[in-house]
């Protein structure tokens, strides 16, 4: 019997495989560092927690409409307008179950078979995957640690064909943390509006951003660009939300009812007691967004000055999210014990097995040379983690 062409090439996610692999060394009691995970760890605010408790005790949570309650679209317009100068109406907001769905909602409304979407590398995982789910191609753009792992405008310019579809751009990045300039973002949209190809602009980690930057939307530069863009967010990383799966895009309405009318048949509305939190999070108090958005930064200053002190392996300074990506270049073909290190999964594999160090191997963003740890852990396990690596390599 033959099952799905189209979904049987597509790969699991090495950033969960690694996460597993690191929990269960945990269970055997053994003490782990995990520099792996995608989230943040903060609880969710209290205010928001103490919402959900209140809307179970006291309303109705039965099914709300297929793309989200009135109610949470009114504060999404809201905050895209306060927070982002963006006027959307709510038919052409969609409230999802997390921006991973957004995403695999976007790809699976706006592709047909042989539309090719551009995706810079290092990518977050998923992108390429989703995009073969839909049918279409996706297109891959080796960009540069020295240009920030950002794209440059003329290669993206030899990408372009009459297949192009979409182009995501993902600012502040998962796995980089780089952040786009006002001035990159007008070259991206100028090229964009002239080849009239829609942009994704995956904008989850934009409130945690450093060193005086500024989030820019590419869709608030002006109205063309902003009807070619779909926005994508969500209260995972900034709320320490992830397990309440919101999400959610901004797009003009024809692509709004699209995504609409696919959620409808594929899961109804997402989960009613986290929209209820989810407007706590976004109209309620936000102090302790602005304190975790501190406490990463400090995080990230010790983490880059810690990584940068071992020999045979550096990093950039991110300027958003909460990840750096490591260059290993140095101890790729090299030996390390027993260990033969010949790509990025074989030195994630050692750190794992013989240091108890959880990393992710570069390969699954798309690039060998690396690795992505995650800061989004305490500084005194940062602190234990990096010296832990640093021994590992004193044996090159």
């Amino acid at each position: 019997m033959e099952l799905s062409i189209k979904h049987s090439n597509i790969s699991s996610s090495l950033t969960l495989a690694i996460s597993a692999k690191a929990k269960k060394m945990q269970e055997d009691g053994i003490k782990v560092i995990s520099f792996s995970v995608g989230e943040p760890d903060f609880n969710t605010p209290e205010n928001i927690r103490n919402k959900a408790i209140d809307v179970i005790k006291n309303n109705n949570i039965g099914y709300t409409a297929a793309s989200g309650m009135p109610t949470l679209k009114d504060a999404i317009c809201k905050k895209l307008k306060v927070d982002n100068e963006l006027s959307y109406n709510p038919k052409e907001i969609i409230v999802s179950n997390g921006a991973k769905h957004s995403l695999y909602n976007i790809f699976q409304a706006i592709c047909n078979p042989e539309d090719e979407v551009i995706i810079s590398s290092p990518y977050w995982v998923s992108y390429p995957e989703l995009v073969k789910m839909a049918g279409a191609k996706p297109i891959l753009i080796e960009c540069e640690e020295d240009n920030d792992f950002k794209y440059n405008i003329n290669d993206l310019k030899k990408n372009i064909t009459n297949k192009t579809k979409a182009i995501i751009l993902n600012s502040p990045s998962n796995p980089t943390g780089s952040v786009y300039t006002l001035d990159e973002l007008k070259e991206i949209a100028k090229l964009a509006v002239e080849n009239n190809i829609i942009v994704i602009s995956d904008e989850i980690y934009e409130k945690l951003i450093y060193d005086n930057q500024k989030h820019i939307s590419i869709a608030s530069l002006n109205e063309n660009i902003k009807e070619l863009t779909i926005v994508v967010n969500g209260l995972s990383k900034c709320c320490a939300m992830t397990g309440w799966r919101i999400g959610y895009t901004a797009s003009n309405e024809k692509i709004a009812t699209i995504m609409s009318n696919i959620q409808s048949h594929a899961t109804s509305n997402p989960n009613t007691i986290a929209q209820y939190a989810a407007i706590e999070a976004l109209e309620g108090d936000q102090s302790t967004v602005d304190y975790m958005r501190n406490e990463f930064d400090e995080r990230r200053k010790k983490m880059v000055e810690l990584i940068n002190d071992i020999p045979n392996i550096s990093c950039n300074m991110p300027k958003g999210a909460f990840y750096v990506m490591v260059n290993i270049s140095k101890v790729i073909g090299k030996k390390l014990g027993n260990y033969n290190i010949q790509n990025s999964m074989d030195f994630a594999n050692y750190l794992l097995e013989n240091s108890h160090v959880a990393v992710v191997p570069g390969i699954a963003f798309g690039n060998d040379n690396y690795i992505r740890l995650s800061y989004a852990t305490s500084q005194e396990n940062i602190r234990e983690g990096l010296n832990r690596i640093k021994k590992a390599l004193s044996n090159i």
